[in-house]
C-alpha cells in the first residue's frame, strides 16, 4: 500500500481525460522513487480534492451545476490505509464551510468505520440547500477526518492520520420545470449478472448488453447535447415513487430491462394525467423465439446461455404504459428510412401495436428482421435436450449464424413513432429503438430526433418535423399480452420481482424505502495556513516526511506536451514578440548573405557544376580550377587511408 501511495501521488495528469479514463494520470517512476525514500506510513484520499469546476477532469460532474431541489450527487473516495493492514475511522467525518456561502452546500456521509484490507470507502453525498434556490456562485470547504491504526510492536501510541478533502462546486439557480429531465436509471439492470443481449442483432462481435446503458458511459453523447441544448439531466436510482413529479418536465426511458413495482406503474399514470409529467420512451427488441435464436455457448462455464429478456423487457414496458392505452409488438423491424430531411438507421427495433385514437402515429417500411433470423437453419449444436455433443468446436463454428446470408426480406410498413397529449397536459412519446442514441455501434445518430422530441413534451406544440410527414394511421385496438420466456432467470438479477417459493413462479418484492439525504451539521471553518496567492484547492497531502521537500517538478512534465505548447505559444499572431522576432531574423539572414556573398558563390557554382575542388595542400577554402592531371592526384590523395 505504502508503494501505492507513492505511485498515486507522483503520477502526471494526462490532458483532455477525465478522472474516470486516466485515474490520477500516468506513471512517474523517477518522481515516485524520490517520494518513497522519504514516505512516512500514513493514510490517503483518492482522489485528493473535490472540484466540479475544473473540467474536463472532474467529467461529468464539472458540465453541470448543482442547484436546489436536484437529486443529491453522490462521490465514491477512497481511503488508502498505508499505515497498517487494518484500521478504522476514529468518529464521523466533518464538514466546514469556507466562508457564509459555504453552508449553501449540503453534506451527508456514508463510510466504512473498519479499513480492511489497507482500504476503505467514504460516500459524500450532495445537496444544495433552500435558501439557495437563488443563488449563483462558488461555495467551498473542507471535510476532515481521522484514520487510526495499531501501534507497530517497538511503538506505544497508535497509529494516526488526519485528513483534509477539500470539496468545491458551482451553485446555480433551481432551473425551470420543462428544462429538468429525470433518467430512468433504476429499471436498468447492469453487466454482468446475466445473460442481457445486445439491442442490435446484426452485432455478431458483441453479444452482451455490457456497457450499463448509463447517461454517463455508452449514452454520453446524448448527455453532452442536452446540456448544450440548456437542458438539465438528473439520474433517478429509485423507484418511480421516490420523486416529485412536480419539478420535473420529462421522464426518460431509455432500453429497460427492470420490472415494474405495481406502485410505479399507478403513481407514473397519475402523474401524467394529473401532474403534466412529460414521458419519452426509446424500446428495443423482444420476440421469445429469436432469443432462443441468440443463445451462445460460454466457454468459461461450459454452459448455453439463454437470455433473460430481450434487447428490452416488453412485457414490463407494456404493463407499466397499459393505463396510458399504449402497448408494443414483438415484430422486430431494422433498415433505413427518412424522416424530414434527416436519415435514420432502425437497428433491430419494435414497432406500436396500440395507441390512443387521439394520438399521432408514424409508419415507416422496415425489414422484418425476426423473420429473417427464424428462416436461418438451427446449428447442430443448440442443446435441443440435455445431452449435447460439445467437443466438436470446429463444427460449431462452420454453423455460426449469420443474418448477412439470409435473403432480404420485402419491407413492411409499420408505426414506429408515437405522439399524444393526456387530458391532464401530460404528453408522451414512443420510438421503438434506441440504437441510434447509443455511442456503441452507432451507425447513425438521432439526437436531433431527441431534441424535437423534448419540443414536443416540454411545449404543447408538435414540431414541424413530424407535422410534415404524410401518414397518420391510427389504432386503438386490445391486444393480446406478449410472451415471457419460460426459462428466464430475471428474478436472479431483478430488484422487482423473486421467485415464490410455493411454486414456479414469480412475485414482487417489498418496495424498497426511498433514500433521504439527511445533511451533517456544518461545523466551524478549518484554517489552513496558506499563502494568499494559494488557492483553497491546491492543499493536498502530498505524502511527503517533510512538505518542504525540494523535488524537482520538472520531471512530472511532458517534455512534448510542453514543448508543442511553447512552440504555439510563441508563433501565435497574438504574440507581440513574434513579429519582430520574425522581421529581425529575417534582416541577420540578410547581413549574412552580404558579407559572404563571394564565399557562398563560389559554393554554389561548385554544387552546380562541379568543376572545381579544394587545394588540400594549401590548407585554402578557395575555389581554384585544377587540371585533369592534378584533379586525378587529388583524388588519389583522397582515397588514401
Amino acid at each position: 500500500m505504502n508503494v501505492c501511495n507513492t505511485l498515486l501521488a507522483s503520477a502526471h495528469r494526462i490532458r483532455h481525460a477525465n478522472m474516470f479514463e486516466q485515474g490520477h494520470g500516468k506513471l512517474n517512476l523517477l518522481r515516485a522513487f524520490r517520494i518513497l525514500n522519504q514516505y512516512v506510513p500514513q493514510a490517503s484520499l483518492s482522489p485528493s480534492y473535490i472540484d466540479f469546476t475544473e473540467c474536463p477532469y472532474f467529467w461529468p460532474y464539472c458540465l453541470q451545476p448543482l442547484y436546489h431541489s436536484a437529486i443529491p450527487i453522490i462521490v465514491n473516495v477512497t481511503i488508502l490505509n498505508g499505515m497498517d493492514v487494518v484500521g478504522e475511522v476514529v468518529g464521523q467525518p466533518q464538514w466546514h464551510p469556507q466562508d457564509l456561502y459555504g453552508q449553501y452546500l449540503a453534506l451527508s456521509f456514508n463510510f466504512s468505520t473498519k479499513l480492511w484490507p489497507w482500504s476503505g470507502y467514504l460516500a459524500i453525498s450532495m445537496s444544495i440547500h433552500q435558501n439557495a434556490s437563488n443563488f449563483e456562485g462558488i461555495v467551498q470547504g473542507h471535510v476532515t477526518l481521522t484514520i487510526e491504526s495499531p501501534a507497530k510492536d517497538s511503538e506505544s501510541f497508535v497509529q494516526r492520520s488526519d485528513l483534509i478533502l477539500p470539496v468545491r462546486v458551482r451553485i446555480i439557480p433551481t432551473p425551470i420545470r420543462s428544462h429538468r429531465i429525470l433518467w430512468d436509471q433504476y429499471h436498468s439492470i447492469g453487466y454482468p449478472p446475466g445473460y442481457f443481449p445486445r439491442d442490435d442483432l446484426k452485432q455478431k462481435n458483441d453479444p452482451l448488453d455490457w456497457n450499463a446503458d448509463h447517461i454517463h458511459t455508452n449514452f454520453r453523447h446524448v448527455y453532452e447535447h442536452l446540456r448544450n441544448a440548456g437542458y438539465f439531466i438528473e439520474v433517478l436510482g429509485q423507484p418511480y415513487t421516490c420523486f416529485d413529479a412536480s419539478l420535473y418536465g420529462t421522464l426518460l426511458i431509455v432500453d429497460p430491462e427492470e420490472e415494474f413495482f405495481v406502485e410505479e406503474i399507478s403513481k407514473l399514470h397519475n402523474d401524467v394525467v394529473n401532474k403534466s409529467l412529460s414521458l419519452i420512451v426509446f424500446a428495443d427488441w423482444y420476440n421469445v423465439s429469436v432469443m432462443k435464436r441468440v443463445q451462445f455457448y460460454d466457454e468459461n462455464t461450459r454452459q448455453w446461455w439463454l437470455p433473460e429478456t430481450g434487447g428490452a423487457n416488453l412485457p414490463a414496458l407494456n404493463n407499466l404504459l397499459k393505463p396510458l392505452g399504449i402497448a408494443l409488438g414483438d415484430t422486430i423491424l431494422e433498415g433505413n428510412f427518412d424522416l424530414g430531411e434527416h436519415m435514420i438507421y432502425y437497428a433491430s427495433g419494435t414497432h406500436i401495436v396500440q395507441f390512443p385514437a387521439d394520438g399521432y402515429l408514424i409508419y415507416r417500411p422496415l425489414n422484418d428482421q425476426g423473420e429473417a433470423i427464424m428462416q436461418m437453419p438451427i446449428s447442430p449444436h443448440m442443446p435441443q435436450q440435455r445431452h449435447l455433443n460439445l467437443d466438436n468446436h470446429e463444427n460449431r463454428k462452420k454453423h455460426k449464424i449469420d443474418i448477412e446470408s439470409i435473403i432480404k426480406p420485402r419491407p413492411v410498413s409499420m408505426p414506429i413513432l408515437g405522439l399524444v397529449e393526456s387530458s391532464g397536459g401530460g404528453r408522451v412519446a414512443i420510438y421503438g429503438d434506441s440504437n441510434c442514441i447509443d455511442s456503441v455501434h452507432l451507425v447513425r445518430d438521432c439526437y436531433w430526433l431527441l431534441l424535437a422530441l423534448l419540443e414536443f413534451t416540454t411545449s404543447s406544440r408538435v414540431p414541424k418535423l413530424f407535422l410534415q410527414l404524410d401518414e397518420n394511421k391510427q389504432m386503438d385496438l386490445p391486444v393480446p399480452e406478449l410472451e415471457r420466456l419460460n426459462t428466464s432467470r430475471l428474478h436472479k438479477f431483478s430488484r422487482v420481482i423473486e421467485k415464490n417459493d410455493l411454486d414456479n413462479t414469480t412475485k414482487q418484492r417489498k418496495l424498497p424505502q426511498c433514500f433521504i439525504n439527511t445533511p451533517t451539521k456544518p461545523s466551524e471553518p478549518l484554517v489552513i495556513n496558506l499563502s494568499p496567492q494559494n488557492n483553497i484547492m491546491r492543499y493536498q497531502n502530498h505524502l511527503m516526511a517533510n512538505e518542504d521537500d525540494n523535488i524537482d517538478t520538472n520531471v512530472i512534465i511532458d517534455s512534448s506536451e510542453s514543448s508543442s505548447h511553447l512552440s504555439r505559444v510563441f508563433f501565435n499572431l497574438k504574440n507581440p514578440i513574434f513579429i519582430p522576432s520574425l522581421f529581425g531574423s529575417f534582416g541577420v539572414l540578410c547581413v549574412f548573405i552580404i558579407l559572404c556573398r563571394t564565399r557562398l558563390y563560389r559554393i554554389l557554382i561548385m554544387i552546380i557544376y562541379g568543376n572545381g575542388f579544394y587545394n588540400r595542400k594549401s590548407n585554402s577554402s578557395r575555389l581554384k580550377p585544377m587540371s585533369k592531371h592534378r584533379q586525378y592526384h587529388s583524388m588519389s590523395s583522397l582515397s588514401k587511408p
